[in-house]
């Protein structure tokens, strides 16, 4: 997606550790404009799957998630990072290392909020080693609903996770393609 691109390239930071800091556009601070369209690419790489459920893992793909379901008229669910008073002891579970944090977190979802008949498009900001999606994956898998897919952001082509999950057979639709990250010099991946 080159108004995407085009951003990552303008104004995203490479930080120690392979970390791409996109947060003054897409994840922290976020350009309203850019994400609707991002929502709207989203929509139209998936729009013949009769998605019936959107689903992130919190915070960061929240806003992507939301602004995809705008076009696609799905809800969106996102897997919580911790277990509050107000979710049901019922809940699908999933354990996720975190790429960017270093940390590993039980993701859980209530069972109530996702159905064996559902059709789930999995939505997120990034994907590096592949976790998050996942830990998604999984909790789809628990609750016998299908995958339709991957739709997400920015894919770190340098690390083994978008080309593990194509090569299992999911399909992974990523808007940019991070190729090469050094202190200096971003390259992105040219796209058909």
């Amino acid at each position: 997606m080159q108004l995407l691109e085009e951003r990552i390239l303008r104004d995203g930071r490479v930080y120690p550790g392979n970390v791409l800091k996109v947060g003054g556009f897409l994840n922290h601070l976020i350009d309203e404009r850019l994400l609707d369209e991002i929502g709207k690419e989203i929509a139209a790489r998936f729009c013949e799957q009769n998605v019936t459920k959107i689903m992130t893992i919190e915070a960061s793909g929240i806003a992507i998630a939301c602004a995809a379901a705008h076009y696609m008229h799905a809800p969106v669910l996102f897997a919580k990072k911790s277990k509050t008073s107000n979710v049901s002891s019922d809940c699908f579970s999933a354990q996720v290392v975190s790429y960017t944090h270093n940390n590993t977190a039980t993701v859980i979802v209530d069972k109530e909020y996702l159905l064996a008949g559902d059709r789930v498009l999995i939505v997120d900001d990034f994907l590096a080693n592949g976790a998050a999606v996942r830990g998604l994956m999984s909790l789809v898998n628990q609750a016998g609903a299908t995958l339709v897919g991957c739709a997400i952001a920015i894919e770190k082509g340098f690390q083994n996770g978008g080309a593990e999950l194509r090569a299992e057979g999911v399909r992974v639709e990523s808007l940019a393609i991070v190729e090469s990250m050094t202190d200096d010099t971003l390259t992105l991946r040219k796209q058909k």
